[in-house]
């Protein structure tokens, strides 16, 4: 694990410490899953662009209408064949 330091304005440490206690951890442990959080979505953001500039080919859009048959036979009725 690498340790990270920065500054922040004592109102934005004073809230973090506030947040800290009322959820029962640690400031440094809010500060990591706030960042986590904030880094999912950046990188999401960054996903979202490839996406765009790069759409799929129509070869890879196929899958998709795979998904969409749903279950190919109905076998519901089989529930009670080990009985």
């Amino acid at each position: 694990m690498t340790m990270l330091s920065f500054r922040i304005d004592d109102e934005d440490a004073a809230d973090a410490q506030r947040f800290a206690d009322r959820l029962g951890i640690d400031r440094s442990q809010l500060l990591r899953d706030a960042l986590r959080r904030h880094l999912v979505r950046l990188r999401a953001e960054t996903d979202i662009a490839a996406w765009i500039k790069t759409p799929l080919t129509a070869e890879e859009s196929s899958f998709g209408d795979v998904a969409d048959w749903g279950p190919s036979e109905d076998w519901s009725d089989w529930v009670d064949a080990t009985r």
